[in-house]
């Protein structure tokens, strides 16, 4: 039954306030085609009728493949911890934390979320409520622009397509400009950020850059120069941001250490499991010069008035989520569930754990390439790695929908999500993680040796 409060006589006096004669009239420019109507559902069904048909449904879904795809996401073993925490009830259900007297567990959360984050990335601040990698990068490109007063951003093609797609969006309705710097083409370097291209771009006085956007690993998987890349964006008076996989950061030098001003990324390996995309965590960091440009929420600790601890949201009015084009953000979601999650994931591994989880996910990577390269499938770029790299195989495409028939998810052809690049026609990007087993690696070498053999 639909509620509302209004009697039709207050719709028809709302009606002619407006000047319109009816409801219908004030949704005239939508197209006839795409408005909604009336539901098509099926008789409803008995309580054991449903279970079987979302049964039915589920088995749809193929949880028995191989997987060797990264690309953004990636498997991790999650200790059981994790879950039985987020289970608890006065986290799974807490809402915005807006009124700090009702919210103290919450706000610690957050808090405890950022300070792990800020070691991780080595930087002075963190930020919550951001909802995953690609939209926390877009705005950090927005920080740049914001601190340095300048509209020009240059990403790095090392920069994972669908975050440079964000940033792109972002910065269309904001009047701003994203020119992408070239990859090199060839040689020991080839696949990571053109230096040479990048120091001409910032050369050009009549459009001053606001910020360097690279990541590393890269989306490639190749491990960039970050300290020079960095060097080159401070000379012209830009800032830097990093694009990082936290996992990483337990086994490579932090943003923090090669200077960069902001760190952006994607908390999904950080506890959190793969699920048809999301929710997913976006992380957002920065020097603490830039903490007042810094979008989201900050949870700062202080006493009341009795001198205890106590946690508040800081340096940000609650109107900032209804000032829209004013503010320096407009996300409002309260992600707090997900910072959690990594939160307790971290703290339960500690650094030597996520250390290892790095380390063997870069020796498994290692295992993986030499069997792939056994199997007459090479290495794309000859660059060190972490432990994802792309792979050249004739008819990539149709070797990958082969290989699924067989169950084996043979990572990202990246034709796919890099269509104009010629030289990832017939390349595949591949990843291992800890989880990934020396059957596994063995079962897909053998398999797409067989294939491409045709």
């Amino acid at each position: 039954m639909a509620y509302s409060p209004h009697t039709p006589e207050d719709r028809a006096r709302m009606l002619a306030a407006i000047g319109v004669a009816s409801v219908d009239e004030l949704f005239a420019d939508i197209p006839e085609s795409l408005r909604s109507s009336g539901l098509s559902l099926p008789a409803p069904d008995s309580e054991a009728e449903l279970t079987h048909r979302l049964q039915a449904l589920a088995q749809r879904n193929r949880v028995d493949l191989v997987s060797f795809l990264g690309a953004g996401a990636y498997r991790h073993f999650i200790p059981p911890v994790v879950d039985q925490m987020l289970l608890r009830s006065e986290f799974y259900t807490a809402y915005t934390p807006y009124q700090p007297e009702i919210s103290q567990g919450t706000l610690q959360t957050i808090y405890e979320y950022q300070s792990l984050m800020a070691e991780l990335t080595g930087l002075d601040v963190v930020s919550a409520s951001h909802y995953d990698g690609a939209t926390a990068t877009a705005e950090a490109a927005l920080m740049t622009c914001r601190a340095t007063s300048r509209d020009r951003v240059l990403v790095s093609r090392s920069v994972h397509p669908h975050y440079r797609q964000t940033i792109c969006t972002y910065f269309a309705g904001a009047s701003l400009v994203s020119d992408e710097i070239p990859l090199v083409a060839d040689g020991p370097a080839a696949g990571t950020t053109d230096l040479a291209a990048l120091e001409r771009m910032l050369a050009d006085a009549e459009h001053p850059v606001a910020g360097v956007v690279a990541a590393n690993p890269s989306f490639l998987g190749l491990l960039e120069p970050m300290a020079e890349i960095g060097r080159l964006a401070h000379a012209a008076g830009a800032l830097f941001v990093s694009v990082v996989e936290p996992v990483s950061l337990a086994v490579l030098a932090t943003p923090g250490e090669y200077r960069a001003d902001i760190a952006a990324g994607d908390g999904q390996p950080l506890g959190i499991p793969l699920a048809y995309g999301g929710p997913y965590l976006g992380i957002l960091a920065c020097r603490e010069a830039l903490v007042r440009g810094i979008p989201g929420r900050l949870v700062g600790m202080t006493t009341d008035i009795d001198g205890k601890r106590a946690f508040v949201m800081t340096l940000r009015a609650r109107e900032q989520d209804i000032r829209r084009e004013k503010a320096s953000s407009n996300i409002c979601t309260n992600q707090a569930l997900c910072a959690l999650s990594a939160s307790i994931y971290v703290a339960a591994l500690g650094p030597h754990g996520l250390r290892d989880v790095a380390a063997l996910g870069a020796a498994r990577a290692a295992e993986l390439e030499a069997a792939l390269a056994a199997a007459g499938v090479p290495r794309l770029h000859s660059g060190p790695y972490l432990n994802e790299f792309a792979v050249r195989a004739d008819d990539a495409a149709g070797v990958h929908a082969r290989l699924l028939e067989r169950g084996i998810l043979a990572g990202l052809p990246l034709a796919r999500v890099e269509p104009g690049d010629p030289a990832l026609r017939d390349a595949l990007l591949v990843c291992a993680t800890e989880v990934t087993t020396a059957a596994e690696i063995a079962a897909f070498a053998g398999a797409i040796g067989e294939e491409v053999a045709r």
